[in-house]
């Protein structure tokens, strides 16, 4: 059993300047805003490797499991700086101030100027793992100078204080921190409080126990981390400014954080209008027209008076379904009220989309697809009953964020909301790039019930603005969207609607063609998605 008190210090230990039990709450303190600091440090490298990198599943796998393997290493090293605690927490604050509050800036600039962030992902993984495994050995230390109790009841009183920090940084981050500041300003943030809470620490309570170089040591290095944490974040718009220069070019109009994403509008005066929805490419106006044409035109083989069209607050989807008179309602299931709004009131956007939304048979709902589909199935569809037409114009599959908008619980409910003989329309991803991806829709559709048609276009990549599949050789890429045709119990026709308007870019032998070029790239015994295991990629 270990026991100390103020009035009695170790050997060779100066006097502190309170008494124990303040002395030990005010330690404790510090736990637990270094934990919540942590904790947002490791959300922040999560957040922004699954916003750069993509699927956030392995992004945060990746973080977690060489964090937790870099704190243990800090706690073993950490035992080096046990015999000079004070001076090695105060130094260890501050390069963790530095490292977790510049980290989103370096990873970001890494990706937008490199082209690569994963190497500087694990980097700053395993220095700031490092760091924080060694931050409680080292206020054990520290702690045992002011308490009382037995050793067992200090290392609870710590890691009661370390989790109940995490706990509040973990729920700063997503509700205060990136709605108020953003990413890159939230880290910065972060990181000054994290210097100031373990310099203010060790400078203040443990300052007798410190050589007179020690003290200017942890002074001036305290000092130059807030100094450079400061000027971050005074210049953070700037750099900002630049990197959407170098990703997007010099036509940004509009660039937005909304509750949901970043949303970003270049040209529409002086070039092709382009959105991008963070960071990737998902209307380009030279040739959205030959996505939108050929997920909905075909679609519109049979009855289309009742339609529904999940995603695509753009309008452009809509504007196709609307080039038939015989239309009565169109209902478009958005996620981001924020998308709808730039495509009510932004001019080139909405010259573009045709003003959809001025048109009264169109009715925007703001909602997730999947618990709206939810909804509308057990309601047997909404208002007047199931839809003739359903179009799933959604972000690719491949994006594990979506995963469960291509899962075969969520064709399942489209089946409910269906009319007989009604047809569902599926952006499926590459065929040609992303064949698992491809045909693991196609094999969910079929295990829905459905019979699927397959076929492609081709257009634009939609990438990352500033991925290497965009450009190459200085050049433009060219890309494929692959579609999927899906009817309940029966194989659909994949030739256009008998009434169609004049198509720019469609025929019904070229849609066929496509299907059949498709076919050739089929990857047979696929299982199918499910919300329990999606099964994308590989």
């Amino acid at each position: 059993m270990i026991e100390q008190s103020v009035s009695s210090p170790p050997r060779g230990a100066a006097r502190l300047p309170v008494r124990a039990g303040a002395g030990r709450y005010l330690i404790l303190t510090v736990v637990f805003i270094c934990a919540a600091c942590g904790l947002v440090y490791e959300l922040e490298l999560v957040a922004l490797a699954s916003y750069l990198i993509g699927d956030s599943v392995t992004q945060a796998s990746v973080v977690l499991s060489v964090m937790v393997f870099a704190m243990g290493v800090g706690s073993l090293l950490a035992k080096r700086l046990r015999c000079r605690a004070a001076f090695g927490f105060g130094l260890l604050e501050a390069a963790l101030a530095l490292l977790g509050g510049s980290s989103a800036l370096v990873l970001y600039a890494s990706f937008i100027w490199l082209g690569e962030s994963r190497y500087a992902l694990v980097g700053f993984s395993l220095a700031i793992g490092v760091l924080i495994g060694a931050e409680i050995p080292l206020l054990m230390s520290l702690i045992q100078r002011f308490s009382r109790q037995d050793a067992e009841g200090t290392v609870a009183d710590l890691f009661a204080a370390d989790y109940v920090g995490a706990l509040v940084g973990g729920l700063a981050f997503p509700f205060l921190l990136l709605p108020w500041l953003g990413q890159l300003t939230g880290a910065l943030l972060t990181g000054a409080v994290n210097a100031v809470a373990g310099g203010g620490l060790v400078l203040w309570l443990f300052r007798r126990d410190l050589t007179p170089r020690s003290r200017w040591v942890l002074v001036v290095v305290n000092v130059l981390v807030l100094a450079l944490l400061g000027t971050a974040a005074v210049l953070v718009d700037d750099f900002e400014r630049a990197a959407r220069r170098a990703v997007y070019g010099d036509q940004v109009r509009v660039a937005v954080h909304t509750g949901v994403q970043e949303v970003v509008i270049t040209g529409g005066r002086s070039g092709p209008l382009e959105l991008y929805l963070d960071g990737r490419l998902r209307v380009s106006a030279r040739d959205e027209f030959r996505y939108h044409e050929a997920l909905v035109h075909p679609a519109m083989r049979g009855p289309h008076a009742r339609v529904l069209i999940l995603g695509g607050g753009d309008g452009l989807a809509a504007r196709e379904v609307l080039r038939y008179g015989d239309v009565r309602e169109v209902t478009v299931v958005e996620l981001d009220p924020a998308v709808v709004r730039l495509a009510r009131t932004d001019p080139a956007l909405r010259e573009l989309n045709g003003e959809v939304y001025g048109d009264g048979r169109v009715r925007a709902v703001y909602a997730d697809a999947f618990t709206w589909l939810r909804g509308a199935a057990d309601a047997g569809g909404v208002g007047g009953g199931p839809y003739d037409v359903v179009v799933s114009d959604l972000p690719n599959p491949g994006v594990t964020a979506s995963t469960k908008l291509y899962s075969e619980e969520f064709y399942g409910l489209a089946t409910r909301v269906l009319a007989d003989g009604g047809r569902l329309a599926v952006h499926a991803g590459s065929p040609t790039t992303e064949r698992h991806t491809y045909w693991t829709v196609d094999a969910t559709l079929r295990a829905a019930g459905f019979g699927t048609t397959p076929y492609h276009a081709m257009g634009w990549p939609s990438g990352f603005a500033a991925g290497p599949d965009r450009v190459k050789d200085g050049t433009p890429a060219v890309s494929d969207w692959g579609f999927e045709l899906a009817e309940v119990g029966a194989r659909p026709s994949l030739g256009l609607a008998r009434d169609a308007p004049r198509l720019r870019s469609l025929e019904g032998a070229v849609l066929v063609a496509g299907a059949r070029g498709v076919e050739r790239t089929r990857v047979w015994g696929l299982p199918p998605s499910t919300l329990v295991h999606p099964r994308y990629g590989g």
